[in-house]
């Protein structure tokens, strides 16, 4: 919850900030087309499913946890919903099912993490690989899946307002409504203390292991609902996309925007401030016709700097290298 001074008074939000405001000036004023319409909301668009994965990843990593299955998650459960619909099964029945497997999914996840104490890289790691490997050959049929005529997920696209498209909406609510549970309610209050000392935490009567589970639950959640908002802009969900660079990418926007990987640092004003920096560097990249090789290239060594940042301005404790987690 404090912020993390690293230049006088500047905290690295702030820095973030700034520097995304003067990557946004210098691309306006030197990239043919940065500043057209079209390639702004193309920006905010793709930036808001990244966010939206984000908070759900904020919230696990404040609480000194990690969640590497939720592009499975995002990826599958969506796949799978809209698989059932081709197939004839009800809508309602449908969703109910897909909602179910989610939850599911989180459940595992927290109760290994939180009474099995298994460290959450390796759980969540071995839970999407499972999550994807079983859906793939036993839920879908194909990498692509369409989503069917006048589905709801379709009119999610109708949702606008002065051209601005509904991920944009849905990204500022699932931040709003996250800073609310952190800063307002008990729980979030909970999570700052597990992330900062479980053992004090659980000491002062916090219900550390339920809390855990809580969290990934979340996760699962946040991760299904960026699922159906890719579904809704490109029509269909691609499985593939689990093999992509979009969980590091994930990451890499919770780091550089000051979330502490060490745990009970950061708030969701961290992840607009990260999303909007990679946001604008994805976008010059591209404009700039550089190969997703090298654009993969530069994004490691920015998170590779990020995560060297954090670990000398959040040090890790001696706990935290007990438990093995990152």
């Amino acid at each position: 919850m404090n912020k993390t001074r690293v230049f006088g008074n500047l905290s690295q939000e702030v820095i973030v900030f700034l520097l995304a405001t003067a990557l946004f000036v210098v691309a306006g004023l030197t990239l043919n087309g940065f500043l057209q319409p079209g390639n702004l909301i193309a920006m905010v668009r793709s930036v808001s499913v990244l966010g939206i994965l984000a908070v759900g990843m904020g919230i696990v990593i404040i609480g000194r946890g990690i969640d590497l299955s939720a592009v499975a998650v995002m990826a599958m459960s969506v796949a799978w919903y809209l698989q059932m619909l081709q197939s004839g099964v009800a809508p309602g029945l449908a969703l109910a099912w897909a909602l179910g497997g989610v939850l599911a999914i989180g459940l595992i996840n927290g109760f290994l993490v939180a009474y099995a104490d298994v460290p959450a890289i390796f759980v969540t790691l071995a839970s999407g690989y499972f999550v994807y490997g079983f859906a793939r050959s036993q839920l879908i049929t194909q990498d692509a899946t369409g989503v069917p005529a006048e589905n709801w997920i379709l009119g999610l696209q109708q949702i606008h307002l002065a051209e601005i498209p509904v991920e944009v909406f849905s990204f500022a609510a699932a931040a709003f409504v996250a800073f609310l549970f952190l800063r307002f309610s008990k729980w979030g209050r909970y999570v700052y203390l597990e992330g900062d000392n479980p053992m004090a935490a659980r000491n002062m009567g916090v219900p550390v292991r339920p809390m855990t589970v809580l969290r990934y639950v979340i996760s699962a959640f946040t991760a299904f609902a960026a699922g159906v908002l890719t579904a809704s802009s490109l029509q269909s969900i691609n499985v593939r996309v689990v093999n992509s660079n979009l969980l590091y990418d994930v990451i890499l926007v919770v780091v550089i925007g000051g979330i502490g990987l060490s745990g009970g640092r950061g708030a969701m004003r961290n992840v607009v401030v990260g999303a909007l920096l990679i946001g604008i560097m994805q976008n010059a990249m591209t404009i700039l016709d550089i190969s997703n090789i090298y654009q993969n290239l530069i994004k490691s060594l920015v998170l590779l700097v990020a995560i060297v940042v954090d670990g000398l301005l959040n040090p890790r404790d001696e706990q935290t290298a007990q438990q093995g987690d990152i």
